[in-house]
C-alpha cells in the first residue's frame, strides 16, 4: 500500500500550518491511520535577517498557507484531512478530486531528501551511458553531488574535451 502513497498540497488558513500539521498527527496516532497517511511537512527555509543586534538566522515557510501530506487518497482520509480546523481544502487542477504532486515536483520542493550514491571519484575513469556521447569514455574532472552534476574529460578527435553531465549519465569502468 506504500507504492500507493503520494504527496498532496493541502491549502491552509495563513499562520494555521503548524496547528494543521500537529492535528492530523495527533489524528493519525490517535486513530492507527499510518497506513494512510505518511507523512506531513512544511517547508521552511533558513534566512538570515539583520537586526539591531546583528544577524541572525530565522526559519521562513517557503509556502505560506499549504501544507503537504504524503498519503494514500482514500475516502476517510480525504474526509479525515478536509475536516481539520485550519483546512480550506486540497490544491486540484480544475476539478474536485485533490491532484497529487509529481516526482519532479517533490524534488526541486525539496520534500523528500534523496542520497545519492556515486560510484566513482575524481581521477575515475568512467562510460557514459546517455547522451550524444554515449559509449564515450574520459575521466572525471571535478564531482558536485549536491548540484547532481559531474565533469568529465573526453577524448574526441584527438582533442581534450571537457563535457558537464549529470551524476547518473556516467558510471565507473572496471
Amino acid at each position: 500500500m506504500a507504492e500507493a502513497a503520494k504527496w498532496y498540497v493541502v491549502h491552509t488558513y495563513s499562520g494555521y500550518e503548524n496547528t494543521v500539521k500537529a492535528t492530523i498527527e495527533k489524528y493519525v496516532e490517535n486513530r492507527g491511520l499510518q497506513d494512510l497517511i505518511h507523512e506531513i511537512s512544511i517547508p521552511l527555509e533558513t534566512v538570515t535577517e539583520i537586526t539591531d543586534n546583528g544577524p541572525k538566522e530565522v526559519e521562513r515557510k517557503v509556502f505560506p498557507g499549504y501544507v503537504l501530506v504524503k498519503m494514500v487518497m482514500t475516502d476517510d482520509a480525504w474526509y479525515i484531512i478536509k475536516n481539520v480546523r485550519g483546512v480550506t481544502g486540497f490544491v486540484t487542477s480544475g476539478s474536485t478530486k485533490p491532484t497529487p504532486l509529481t516526482e519532479d515536483e517533490v524534488i526541486q520542493l525539496g520534500v523528500e531528501k534523496r542520497e545519492i550514491v556515486v560510484g566513482y571519484k575524481v581521477g575515475d575513469t568512467v562510460r557514459i551511458m546517455d547522451g550524444p556521447l554515449t559509449s564515450f569514455s574520459g575521466i572525471v574532472e571535478e564531482l558536485d553531488v549536491e548540484k547532481n552534476r559531474v565533469r568529465v574529460t573526453v577524448s574526441m578527435f584527438g582533442r581534450e574535451t571537457p563535457v558537464e553531465l549529470e551524476l547518473d549519465q556516467a558510471e565507473p569502468v572496471d
